[in-house]
């Protein structure tokens, strides 16, 4: 199959100024509007290269077969454009709107996409063509040549590709991050050595897919069909996965999360040497490690795990109620169903955490006050955690780091969010009756 950067690099263009730009964009903004004089911009087989074209309404506009190397995109409105067969290497996109856009046989090679929409856009194989004197395209020598959309090496950071189609592209090395990608296409995609660290993958089709080597800790995989997927030293520890997705030949060659049998050691002689290393400020004793293990289902109330490793750790349905987990780091572990009643989680990093369903009432969340008699603290990260349905009822949940959190349909009453950061959380459905929000950002 034929790369995309392969073949149309090198096609010679016509190049347009940064004043013509201007001139074209202006009447394709008069175009959308209905206007006299307004008419749909062209950009067919042009160079824009090294332009900028950032918070441009480009709706419906064509860029088929053009090179945008290097070009400006910022927060762009390109929905329903057409970008068949495009050069847009090392582009930047940022916050780029590209919902059901043609991207059909695209190389975005180096691109950066974070935070784009890119909702049903097609970025499967495209045909390549030759291009005439007139302008008009036709099948290279009569046959039609696949040419296969690159995302390689490009940064997708929180994009939204939801229901786009993406079977058979390239995507490899590609950070997709955070990225949300429900119901969306890869079957046959190659995501070889992609970090899809915290991606919201829900109802994907992986059928055939090559996501060896990738990262998916954290990443939500409930309902994605997994025919045939490749997973040969994938990390999969953390990943939120259905009953029978786990029982998936497929996932025999992936990184799992290991058994608390695995260890080697009993619970009572782990917390001995952990109560020894506090105690003594890490000069005896040991550690608490328990990152990327599986303490699913286990009972765990009234220990104290204060700073200990629990990174992608699997607590699902753990009971933990009046637990120490004090400064402990969490990030990235799934705690659906546990119970955190009561629980001291001052200082916690809960950082892309899935909490869905979890007790956390009358948990403790607020800061850590570091040296006493200073105003130095250490608050609770719950960046990008996920908290959809969680009991968070009298919760003190004080400075709390809210981030981009998921709060959808969470009990809220009573809880204290004086000063909670809560810039762009979502608290859609969340009863928050009685809850002090004195001070709170971004409510």
């Amino acid at each position: 199959m034929t790369s995309a950067s392969g073949e149309t690099a090198d096609i010679p263009r016509t190049r347009l100024s940064q004043q013509e730009l201007t001139v074209l964009a202006s009447r394709h903004r008069a175009f959308l509007k209905r206007q006299p004089g307004g008419t749909r911009a062209s950009f067919k087989m042009r160079d824009l290269s090294h332009l900028d074209l950032s918070g441009f309404d480009l709706t419906e506009a064509d860029f088929s077969g053009a090179k945008l190397f290097s070009t400006r995109l910022l927060g762009s409105n390109l929905t329903n454009a057409d970008l068949y067969g495009t050069d847009m290497r090392l582009a930047n996109l940022t916050g780029a709107t590209l919902s059901r856009t043609d991207l059909r046989g695209a190389c975005m090679r180096g691109a950066i996409l974070s935070e784009a929409m890119l909702l049903e856009a097609d970025l499967r194989d495209g045909t390549l063509l030759h291009v005439g004197k007139a302008g008009d395209m036709s099948s290279v020598n009569g046959a039609a040549v696949k040419l296969t959309t690159e995302l390689t090496c490009a940064t997708m950071r929180g994009a939204n590709l939801s229901l786009a189609r993406v079977s058979n592209a390239f995507v490899m090395q590609t950070d997709l991050t955070d990225a949300i990608m429900r119901g969306t296409k890869f079957i046959r995609a190659n995501l070889t050595n992609s970090d899809l660290t915290g991606a919201d993958l829900q109802g994907a089709d992986l059928t055939d897919a090559n996501l060896s080597g990738a990262r998916l800790s954290g990443a939500i995989l409930s309902g994605a069909q997994f025919g045939n997927v490749k997973l040969t030293n994938a990390i999969m520890i953390g990943v939120i996965m259905d009953d029978m997705q786990r029982r998936a030949p497929e996932l025999a060659g992936a990184i799992m999360a290991k058994s608390f049998g695995d260890l080697g050691r009993e619970l009572p002689d782990l917390l001995t040497e952990h109560a020894a290393w506090m105690d003594s400020g890490g000069k005896s004793g040991g550690r608490a490690d328990l990152g990327g293990v599986d303490l699913s289902g286990m009972d765990m109330r009234g220990v104290n795990l204060s700073a200990a490793i629990m990174q992608s750790c699997v607590l699902n349905g753990t009971k933990l109620a009046g637990t120490v987990l004090a400064m402990t780091d969490m990030s990235l572990a799934d705690l659906r169903r546990a119970d955190l009643s009561n629980a001291d989680l001052r200082g916690v990093n809960l950082e892309r955490a899935t909490l869905s369903g979890a007790d956390l009432s009358d948990a403790k969340l607020n800061p850590v006050h570091i040296q006493s008699g200073t105003g130095h603290v250490w608050r609770a990260n719950l960046h990008r955690a996920r908290l959809e349905g969680a009991n968070l009822r009298n919760a003190d949940l004080r400075r709390v780091n809210l981030t981009d959190a998921v709060l959808a349909k969470a009990d809220l009453r009573g809880a204290d969010l004086r000063e909670a950061v809560l810039n762009g959380t979502d608290l859609t459905g969340a009863n928050l009756a009685g809850a002090n929000m004195d001070g709170a950002v971004g409510r």
